[in-house]
Order: structure tokens, then C-alpha cells, then sequence
């Protein structure tokens, strides 16, 4: 039932009653709390039982023993639990490792310094990398200007523009929120130069100059010496032969994400009207070029963009493009394709499908529904837009409640790592984006001035989502069965065998081809060059993690990866002020007169 929020705030969904649940909600609800009523009526009648028998006991005691006597028992019985509980919390102490909380504000500088270590190209004066240094200065195709620059995807030499894409898109959305926060700890310019240097890269990926494009270049790679391949263990700065790019001329669901990208970048250097622009018309190219072939030939389908990093349907990408678009631009034709309700008979799965709720660089319905749950938080649509706007509400509504623990949408390690990837490798990535999502989440529920939301009949505070999002980074930060930091030089104990080539091998002006790096990658010491703020793919499914250079499923990390750390971190950093900016998002976005609903069909007797 929509009603004016009763705490203050502007008009917000609030499930008074659960008889008010909206149909599309019941029909999609597939998180069942546990059955508190007949719980509480077990527990009424094991209070009352334990009771008549603690009267029986007591006569029976009374007849046996003197008062002295049930004293010096009470007080045995005291000691023995004591001496209990001061084990079990020396164990908790021992296996956790916990000693003070965490500084998210130190792991957030060091985060970002991991986009540093990445970089391809003509390195800045000021990257702040000892052991880096210019690498693949050639990198380009015949038809176009250069492919130099952009960033490694992860602990090879490959650029990818599908994951840099995301990447970008992530910490654009992270500063438009947090921006104050970002200047406060005096990393707004560190960031939005990092934005910065990959969206320079993507515009070169395509004719960002034209007013239409034919192709997009989705990945630049080895070429006959693959410096991907494992069997390949090479600096960066070593590899001497020339590099192409893959070029893309049906890869619509990379194309969306690009303009992802550059749109929501766009909205980081408003302030920089040109290149502001700049940005929008390429996003515009880019989502005009993957949709035109959006019609009856096509389904919706994987891209056949890049071998390593293919999406497994365009629609996420659909939504997630068209609403960036919106907002750099104002232009409502954006916002009507994305809330046209012809959306869900192509997106079967859209309302059902539980991977919806895990953010990743292949799925975006997380974050598209998320991003249009706030125009509907901060802005008065109406008719027509409203009807979709309310569903994606209830859906981030619904991925909120399946990370709480009283659900049972996904399962949790022992040692309380939430498992989005179902318990595959690699799972970090998927908890960072969550706990970004949580966390921000509650800060537009905050500025609302609306202390929780409904999980079918049930109220949930605000504090639950915080506690998720704390909970998850901590665990990644070191409050871990293990006790182990999985970001790189964080705490004292974190991964020494990074896999990474450029961390790997000795940065001492010594030259190893593929097959001579072989035995930097082989060996059980530690890296010599620390990737400081890298983190790591992460434990297996039973918290348990291997410190081995050639397993990449634990040791390697990636710009994905990062970005999310870091939109996480700067979320949950404590500061002046503390929450969002709820403007700066809006800054493209007219005024809005929504026209009067259609009348009523006349009445025929």
C-alpha cells in the first residue's frame, strides 16, 4: 500500500499490513521466514513445564538438604560455567582472530592503490608503484587511433573491456553517492583520476567522434605470444611484440555496458562540462548500437564478444545501460524503454530467478533495480512510470530480505561468508557487491527518514542490512576462521603468493620471456613486489584457503573485484557528513509533469 511516510520522508512503500502485499510480490515470494507463531506457542509450553517441575524439585530439595547446602552448590555450579565460558570465548578468540575492529577507511586507500598496480600504457609521475612501469606502448589497431592505455584485468596482461566496463560503471556510482566522503579522506581526485584512465581507454575502443559505429573492440590480448596463458608467465613491461584488439560487430550486451560506463562517469566530471559531454555521446553510440538489433531476430542471447568474459544475456544489460543514460541525460525516451512493461515478457526470469540478487560484472539486475528503486525513493513519477518503478522496488525489497540470515535464498561457511556463487571459487567478488548494495540500501532508506523495510509480514530494521555489510567485509578483512586478511597488506597476515605476473618477478631490469618467468610463477616463496591493496579471489566454501601462487581460484584478484571493495569500503567509512548525496545523481534530470492517467473506459449498461 503506497502512503506517505509516516517518519517524514517522501512517499515510500510500507507494507502496514500483510494483507497489503501486492499480487506480483505473493506470486514471486520465495523467502519464507521461519514460523514464529507455533515457535512461541512450543516455547509457552516449555516455560510452563519447566516451571511445575522446578516446584517439584525444589520440595524434593528442601526435604534433602539444608540452605547451607544448596548455597555451596550454586556457587560450585557458578564457578563450573564460568570456567565454561571463559574457554569457549579463548577458543572463539583463537579461531577468529579479532583483536580490535576493522579500519575500513586504511583498507579503502589501499584499495585503490590496487588500480595503480594495473595500469597499461605511459604511466603517471604520480602512480605510486615502484615496481611498475611503461608496458604495452604499442597496443592498437590498423583502423583505429590506439589501444594504449586502459588496465590489466588481473593478474595477466589482458585488457578487457566487458569487466573494465562494470569496473568503471562501479566506482562512478560509488563517488556520485559518497562523494563527500571520498574528499574527506582526501581520495576524491585519486578516484576520479582512476575513473578517468579507464574511461580515456574505452572511448578509443570505438569512433567515439561519429555518429554511429559498426564495431567495439572487446578485448586486446597476446597475440601468437599470449601473455594470458598460463604456461606464460611474463612482466608486462617485457612483452615487446605488437597487439590488436578483438574487434566486436554483434556484441550488443558489451555495448550497453560500455555506455554504462561513460554514461555514469559522465555524471563524475559534470563539473568538466567537455569531456562530460564527451562521455554522454559516447554512451549514446554505444546503446544505439546495441539495440538496433534488438527486434525479432534476436533473443537475447549470449554475446560472441570475448572468450573470457562473455555475458549470458543482454536484458541486465538493457536496464542497466538505459537507466545510467537517464540520469547523464534527462532524456525520458531513456526511461520509458526501461520501464516499458513489454520488459517482462522478454525477461522471463526477471521476477523469479534468485542469481538476480547477486551483482556481478554478468549480471546486473541487482544494481539496475536498485538504481530505478531510487528515482521511485527520491522522485514523484506517477503514471505512467510508476507501475514498472514499483516492481523493481519490490525487487530490491526482496534481494534485501535474501541476504539476511533468517532466509534461506543462499547459504553461509561456518565461518559466515555468505555463499552468492553457490559455492563455486572465487566468491568474493559477489559478497563485496552485496554488501555495497546492503549498505546503500539502508543509507536511501536513512534519507527517506525510514527505519527498516517489510520481508512479506515481517519489519526489518535498518541496522540488519549495516550488520550484513560490516559482517562480510570484516570476514574479508581478517574476522575469519583463518584469520587471514584477503587484501593485500592489510593486517599482518595476508596472501604472500599473490597470482600475478608483475607482483611475481623480480623487478630488477633482468628481462624473462614466457618460458623463463615459468619458474617466478612455480615458486613457494613470496612474492618480491607487495600488490598492495589487491584482494584476492578468496576461501573455498569451507573457509579454507591456499596460499599458492598457481592457483588462481584463491590467489588471483581482478579489477572487479576491487571495484566493489571499494564501493563497499566507502559506503561503510565513518565520517563528516555520514549517508548520501541525494542530488548530485538528479543533476541531469528535469523536472518532472506527469501526465493525468488515461479516463476510465466508458460505461455501457
Amino acid at each position: 500500500m503506497r502512503k506517505d511516510d509516516k517518519w517524514g520522508g517522501g512517499p515510500v512503500e510500507i507494507e502496514a499490513e500483510p494483507a497489503t502485499t501486492s499480487d506480483e510480490v505473493k506470486q514471486g515470494w520465495l523467502l519464507k521466514p521461519e514460523n514464529k507463531e507455533n515457535g512461541g506457542h512450543n516455547h509457552e509450553r516449555n516455560i510452563y513445564g519447566k516451571k511445575k517441575k522446578r516446584r517439584m524439585m525444589s520440595k524434593i530439595l528442601g526435604s534433602l538438604v539444608s540452605i547451607r547446602s544448596l548455597v555451596v552448590v550454586g556457587v560450585a555450579i557458578l564457578v563450573a560455567l564460568i570456567i565454561v565460558l571463559v574457554k569457549i570465548a579463548q577458543r572463539n578468540h583463537h579461531h577468529l582472530h579479532s583483536s580490535s575492529p576493522h579500519n575500513y577507511t586504511t583498507a579503502l586507500h589501499q584499495a585503490l592503490l590496487f588500480f595503480n598496480a594495473q595500469r597499461s600504457g605511459k604511466l603517471p609521475k604520480d602512480n605510486n608503484v615502484s615496481w611498475r612501469g611503461d608496458s604495452c606502448l604499442t597496443d592498437g589497431n590498423s583502423n583505429t587511433k590506439t589501444l594504449v592505455g586502459g588496465y590489466y584485468d588481473a593478474g595477466d596482461a589482458s585488457k578487457l573491456s566487458f569487466p573494465a566496463s562494470f569496473a568503471m560503471t562501479m566506482l562512478s556510482w560509488s563517488v556520485i553517492e559518497y562523494g563527500v566522503k571520498y574528499e574527506a579522506l582526501g581520495e576524491l581526485d585519486h578516484v576520479k583520476g582512476i575513473i578517468k584512465w579507464g574511461t580515456d581507454y574505452l572511448l578509443n575502443t570505438f569512433n567515439s567522434s561519429a555518429y554511429s559505429i559498426a564495431n567495439v573492440v572487446a578485448d586486446v590480448r597476446g597475440g601468437d605470444h599470449d601473455a594470458n596463458s598460463h604456461d606464460c608467465w611474463i612482466r608486462p613491461e617485457d612483452i615487446d611484440h605488437p597487439r590488436t584488439g578483438q574487434e566486436c560487430y554483434n556484441c550488443p550486451a558489451l555495448a550497453a555496458e560500455m555506455a554504462s560506463a561513460l554514461a555514469s562517469a559522465s555524471i563524475v566530471f559534470k563539473y568538466n562540462i567537455k569531456y562530460s559531454q564527451k562521455l554522454v555521446h559516447g554512451a549514446d553510440l554505444l546503446f544505439k548500437f546495441a539495440t538496433k538489433q534488438q527486434g525479432a531476430k534476436y533473443a537475447g542471447g549470449a554475446d560472441p564478444s570475448s572468450p573470457l568474459y562473455n555475458s549470458t544475456g543482454f536484458w541486465d544489460e538493457f536496464l542497466w545501460g538505459g537507466s545510467w543514460l537517464y540520469l547523464a541525460t534527462g532524456n525520458l525516451s531513456y526511461l520509458q524503454l526501461v520501464t516499458n512493461p513489454d520488459l517482462v515478457g522478454h525477461e522471463r526470469a526477471l521476477w523469479t530467478d534468485p542469481d538476480n540478487r547477486v551483482l556481478s560484472w554478468d549480471n546486473k539486475h541487482a544494481g539496475a533495480f536498485l538504481l530505478l528503486s531510487r528515482l521511485r525513493l527520491f522522485l514523484s513519477y506517477g503514471y505512467p512510470y510508476e507501475q514498472m518503478l514499483k516492481k523493481f522496488h519490490s525487487q530490491t525489497e526482496e534481494t534485501m530480505c535474501s541476504y539476511l540470515p533468517v532466509f534461506s535464498s543462499f547459504r553461509r561457511t561456518k565461518g559466515g561468508l555468505i555463499q552468492l556463487n553457490h559455492g563455486r571459487p572465487k566468491p568474493l567478488q559477489y559478497v563485496v557487491y552485496a554488501a555495497f548494495l546492503a549498505q546503500l540500501y539502508s543509507d536511501y532508506i536513512d534519507a527517506i527518514s525510514a527505519p527498516g523495510w517489510y520481508c512479506g509480514p515481517t519489519f526489518y530494521s535498518n541496522v540488519e542490512l549495516r550488520r550484513f555489510a560490516r559482517t562480510q567485509i570484516d570476514y574479508i578483512l581478517g574476522k575469519n576462521p583463518r584469520g587471514i586478511s584477503y587484501v593485500v597488506g592489510f593486517s599482518e597476515h595476508f596472501p604472500q603468493q599473490v597470482h600475478h605476473r608483475g607482483a611475481s618477478i623480480p623487478h630488477n631490469k633482468i628481462k624473462h620471456g614466457c618460458k623463463g618467468g615459468l619458474k617466478w610463477r612455480n615458486s613457494r616463496t613470496p612474492n618480491p613486489n607487495t600488490i598492495v591493496g589487491a584482494m584476492v579471489a578468496g576461501p573455498d566454501k569451507h573457509d579454507n584457503f591456499q596460499d599458492v601462487r598457481f592457483n588462481y581460484n584463491y590467489t588471483e584478484p581482478s579489477l572487479v573485484g576491487n571495484a566493489g571493495l571499494v564501493a563497499a569500503l566507502v559506503a561503510l567509512s565513518s565520517g563528516t557528513p555520514a549517508g548520501i548525496d541525494k542530488n548530485s545523481m538528479f543533476y541531469a534530470v528535469p523536472p518532472l509533469t506527469s501526465p493525468p492517467p488515461p479516463p476510465p473506459s466508458p460505461w455501457i449498461p
